[in-house]
This record gives C-alpha cells, sequence and structure tokens, in this order.
C-alpha cells in the first residue's frame, strides 16, 4: 500500500511538472501548427540552467527567474531566426526542430560534458502522510507548478496580451484586420512555450538527472499528452498530461515501468479510435 501511494502521489506531482511542458508544446502548435521535434530539449535546457545557476551562484532558488527568461529570451530568437522564414512549410518545420534538437544536445554536451549531474533537493525535509514520510520537495515542486499553470491560464484570460494571443488562434486574418500584431505574437507564443518548458526543467532539476539527452524521454509523453487532450487544447493537454503520469505511477507500483508506458499508448490509440478530437474536447480551449 505504501508503494502504491508513493508511485501514485510521485505520478501525480510528475504529471503536474509534465503539464507545464505540454502546454507549452500545445500552446505552439496550437497558433504556429509548429510539430516542434525540439520542444523536450527545451525542458532539457532548462534543468541544465538550474545546475549551471546552482554551480555559478551557489542558490539553486535563482534559476527560477534565469531559466524562464532565458527561455523567453532564446524562444524569441528561435522563432524569429529559424521558424518564421519556414512558417507555411509544415514539412520543414519538422526537419528545422529535429534540427534544433540536435544543436541544442550537442551545445549542451560539449559545454557541461556528457555525464548525467544530480542537484539534491533544496528542501531535505520530510512530511508524513498515510504514514509514509513523502519528501517536501516534491510536494514544493507540485505547487509551483499549479500555481504556474493557474497563473499562464489567468495571463491568457485576463490580459491584453493573452486575448491577443487567443484572437490570432480563433481567426487570423480578423485579428490582423482589427490591428492586432500576428507577428509579434507569433514570437511571443514560442518564447512563453519555452520559458513554461524551461520552468518545467528547473522545478524537476532536483527530482531527475541533468543531462543533454534529457529531453529526449519527455517528449514523446508530451505529444502524448497533446493528443489526448485534444490538439490546439491548452486546458486538455495540461490534464492529460496529469492523468497520463498518474496512471503510468499507479501502474509502476505492480508492473514493470515498460508496461506503464505501453498502457499510456494504449489510451492514447483508444482515445484517437472513439474521440478523435481528444479526450477534453469540451474543455476550454
Amino acid at each position: 500500500m505504501d508503494k502504491l501511494f508513493l508511485l501514485g502521489m510521485n505520478g501525480l506531482i510528475w504529471g503536474l511538472i509534465v503539464a507545464l511542458i505540454a502546454l507549452g508544446l500545445a500552446i505552439i502548435f496550437g497558433l504556429l501548427d509548429i510539430i516542434n521535434l525540439a520542444h523536450g530539449d527545451f525542458f532539457m535546457v532548462g534543468t541544465v540552467l538550474a545546475w549551471a545557476t546552482l554551480q555559478s551562484t551557489g542558490s539553486f532558488w535563482l534559476a527560477f527567474i534565469v531559466a524562464p527568461l532565458i527561455g523567453l529570451i532564446l524562444g524569441a530568437l528561435i522563432q524569429r531566426m529559424v521558424i518564421q522564414p519556414i512558417h507555411n512549410v509544415a514539412a520543414l518545420s519538422i526537419v528545422a526542430t529535429f534540427g534544433l534538437s540536435l544543436i541544442l544536445q550537442e551545445t549542451v554536451r560539449i559545454t557541461y560534458g556528457p555525464t548525467p549531474g544530480r542537484i539534491l533537493p533544496p528542501i531535505a525535509q520530510t512530511i508524513p502522510m498515510f504514514g509514509v514520510d513523502y519528501e517536501a520537495y516534491r510536494l514544493f515542486a507540485a505547487a509551483i507548478a499549479i500555481l504556474a499553470l493557474m497563473a499562464f491560464f489567468l495571463f491568457l484570460q485576463h490580459t491584453k496580451l493573452g486575448i491577443w494571443i487567443r484572437a490570432v488562434r480563433h481567426d487570423r486574418d480578423t485579428a490582423l484586420a482589427i490591428g492586432i500584431p500576428a507577428g509579434r505574437i507569433y514570437i511571443l507564443t514560442f518564447a512563453i512555450g519555452f520559458a513554461l518548458a524551461a520552468l518545467g526543467g528547473v522545478v524537476a532539476a532536483p527530482i531527475t538527472t541533468v543531462d543533454f539527452r534529457g529531453g529526449v524521454d519527455i517528449l514523446p509523453f508530451c505529444f502524448m499528452a497533446v493528443i489526448i487532450g485534444g490538439l490546439g487544447n491548452l486546458l486538455g493537454a495540461a490534464a492529460a498530461a496529469v492523468l497520463l503520469a498518474f496512471l503510468e505511477g499507479v501502474i509502476q507500483s505492480f508492473a514493470d515501468p515498460t508496461v506503464a508506458r505501453i498502457a499510456s499508448l494504449v489510451l492514447m490509440s483508444a482515445v484517437l479510435l472513439l474521440r478523435p478530437h481528444g479526450l477534453f474536447k469540451g474543455l476550454t480551449r
């Protein structure tokens, strides 16, 4: 029972973190129609920035500011220099983002080396929960992820830039006609997507390893979340990420992790067959 609780809680918290990353992937696809194969590496960059910030300043907490800020800047530059010139050619976007993924991985490998690193949890305490001493940092990570998700959706619903993003997603031509600068919105959207993934990397860094290949495994999971949640459905993608991670966590309490991943793939296949528009089609887009 203790094992089931631990794996279920770990899966739920990991799902909240992955929801940040999947949300960034969903907003980039929903607005730009870009299948971003480098998105997992945006997460990896966040973990590396957390490690580099800790090594250079001695403070892990500064990474919560540094990594998303650098993610915003890098995202804006990548969109302007790499994505914008091939915006209307889907096949080229796949090739370009795959190349970008390799560039990011090799840059990190050359700069910081191929050996995976480890960040100790900055909160070492444990909290008794249902007879188990549970890591306090994981609960802190869940709280940060929830707050970040809430802040993003509040930004999307109640700020001028958020309304512009929704307007361009809904009808680009009408948005242009009423004076919304769609080009700048594309840059901002890609930048936010990178920043969300980088923030997810910072939150996850003390839980996982810091490795230049750290984005390879998380990318398929994010794509599954986006597909199950419904293409372009931002809230659905976040909800699906939490659901998948919790499902895999529970299954791992009595089966091999490979079986858990197969279960996620089976769920995705079932959703595609029974609800092609996504499991959470009714949620706000």
